[in-house]
């Protein structure tokens, strides 16, 4: 039982991740578009992305994972994954470009998204298991099953 409980847990601390990843992904690129208005894209664009790699780092440490506020060293770790799913993404549609150079817009979001997809499969586990990960407490008992319940369940 408490194995599936387990995960339970983790499963609903994707959905969670996903979800917030998501909206905080819709609500950048609608910034995005209104801040272009006045001032030029490149501008807007490393603006919208700095505050949204900060929006959803507070959101996955305090909301998806449970971890409370994440301090400077989880918003950059969380920010080198960010820049690494950057580079995954762009080097896939970079390789479909060099594969197929005359592939249409649908190959190239399918590839796109794809990438994008397994980049957020591949965040959630870094940071669900490194950035945010909550250590198991000292044991308190002997022989720990007492500890290992508790983390279990903050799991």
């Amino acid at each position: 039982m408490n194995g599936l409980r387990l995960i339970r847990r983790h499963a609903a601390a994707f959905i969670r991740f996903a979800g917030l990843g998501s909206g905080v992904t819709l609500a950048a690129s609608a910034a995005l578009v209104l801040l272009s208005q006045w001032i030029p894209w490149l501008a807007a664009n490393v603006l919208t992305t700095v505050v949204s790699t900060v929006a959803a780092t507070e959101l996955h440490a305090r909301v998806s994972f449970g971890h409370g506020r994440p301090g400077l060293a989880g918003h950059l770790k969380s920010a080198a994954t960010m820049a690494a799913g950057w580079l995954v993404t762009s080097a896939a549609v970079g390789a479909l470009a060099a594969l197929r150079p005359g592939s249409g817009l649908v190959m190239q979001q399918t590839v796109y998204l794809s990438a994008t997809a397994l980049v957020g499969i591949g965040r959630y586990l870094v940071l669900r298991l490194s950035v945010f990960a909550q250590r198991a407490p000292q044991s308190g008992t002997a022989d720990g099953v007492q500890s290992r319940a508790v983390y279990d369940a903050a799991a």
